[in-house]
């Protein structure tokens, strides 16, 4: 069965920043269809749970206290590329809005709640490097994608 990354919150993984999760029960179905890795960027760069909330500011990654973790990201994001490369993976389930994970919109970097166009450093990398990334409100393009293309 082909693999498929994805942000291990998604599946109940207590690994957000406040220490809870992310569940959604529809990328939980996927493993009708695929073999789910499960990554957390965040901590494969080396944060602890719970941490301080961070968001994407341009190229960097600031924590709410105001210091740059972007290495953190930077170290996460090619720690998962480097699991993709070698389990074969040509797409990624991401959490959006995540400052790792986030595939069509992050949040703005004030912490405001405001949310703007843009993505997680995570996803970027996958996708510079050919990985489709897919946030998990895209669940039926997903499907649709591997059911055309086989």
């Amino acid at each position: 069965m082909e693999k498929i990354l994805v942000s291990a919150c998604l599946v109940g993984d207590n690994c957000k920043y406040d220490g809870k999760n992310n569940l959604n029960k529809d990328v939980l179905s996927l493993t009708e269809y695929f073999d789910l890795i499960l990554i957390c960027p965040e901590t494969f760069g080396g944060l602890k749970t719970p941490r301080l909330p961070s968001e994407r500011n341009g190229k960097k990654v600031i924590n709410q206290k105001g210091k740059d973790v972007t290495q953190n990201y930077i170290d996460g994001a090619y720690l998962s590329l480097a699991i993709a490369k070698e389990n074969h993976v040509r797409y990624a389930m991401m959490k959006e809005k995540s400052p790792s994970c986030g595939v069509h919109q992050i949040y703005d970097g004030s912490f405001s709640h405001k949310v703007v166009d843009g993505m997680g450093i995570t996803s970027e990398i996958l996708k510079e490097n050919g990985i489709e990334v897919f946030s998990e409100n895209e669940i039926p393009l997903l499907l649709e994608k591997i059911k055309r293309n086989g």
